[in-house]
């Protein structure tokens, strides 16, 4: 599987802009893949919203993804599912799912990295990569070092998060990570539109 270089997550409470909004910005500037994340909201909530969400996205031509909720990702019809430390197994998560769709697998450390890269996972995200203010209590941050260790020994594709910025991405390509998941600074930037055209740059693609 190839991740595309940049990989936006939306989360509507970070946002200061409308769903709809973000998805036509994000097709415009050819980014294949999006993420829905909501820590807060109840089952049926979310449930409500992902539904909202596969349908606008697949309107985009928008590979859809939920974070942590396997069941919602399946009833919803998306793409696939990003699942953390504490959520479903990948495995369960697969079961859920099917063979076919994606399933992205949260890592912190070489440790769970290397038993990720055992699974049916077909990417694995890798962080906090620098400070983060968009995730409670997060985990200690990765260190270069660590990054570069990983990349060496796993296979599979690897996106980095946590604190990234249009500024601070392009040393993680420099790592041999495959991607970047962005949040607060795509979702928060005065013009989102100057700001994918930077985060374009700073990933070596072609700025729009």
């Amino acid at each position: 599987m190839q991740l595309p270089r940049l990989y936006p997550i939306i989360d509507l409470e970070i946002s200061r802009y409308p769903l709809e909004f973000l998805l036509g910005e994000f097709a415009a500037a050819g980014l294949p893949w999006v993420q829905l994340r909501d820590k807060k909201a109840n089952s049926r909530q979310v449930f409500a919203a992902t539904q909202h969400f596969v349908a606008l996205s697949r309107s985009q031509g928008l590979t859809a993804l939920v974070n942590d909720r396997a069941d919602i990702a399946w009833l919803s019809g998306a793409d696939g599912v990003h699942v953390g430390q504490e959520d479903l197994p990948v495995e369960h998560a697969r079961k859920i799912m099917g063979p076919a769709k994606i399933i992205g697998c949260s890592t912190h450390n070489l440790a769970q990295a290397l038993e990720a890269e055992q699974s049916s996972a077909n990417y694995l995200a890798i962080g906090p990569v620098f400070a983060t203010a968009s995730k409670e209590n997060p985990d200690p941050i990765v260190s270069q070092a660590e990054l570069r260790e990983i990349r060496r020994r796993v296979q599979k594709p690897l996106v980095a998060i946590g604190g990234i910025t249009s500024q601070n991405a392009a040393q993680l390509f420099d790592l041999g990570l495959d991607s970047v998941a962005v949040i607060r600074d795509l979702l928060s930037a005065q013009d989102i539109r100057v700001k994918i055209s930077q985060f374009l740059r700073a990933t070596g693609l072609t700025a729009v």
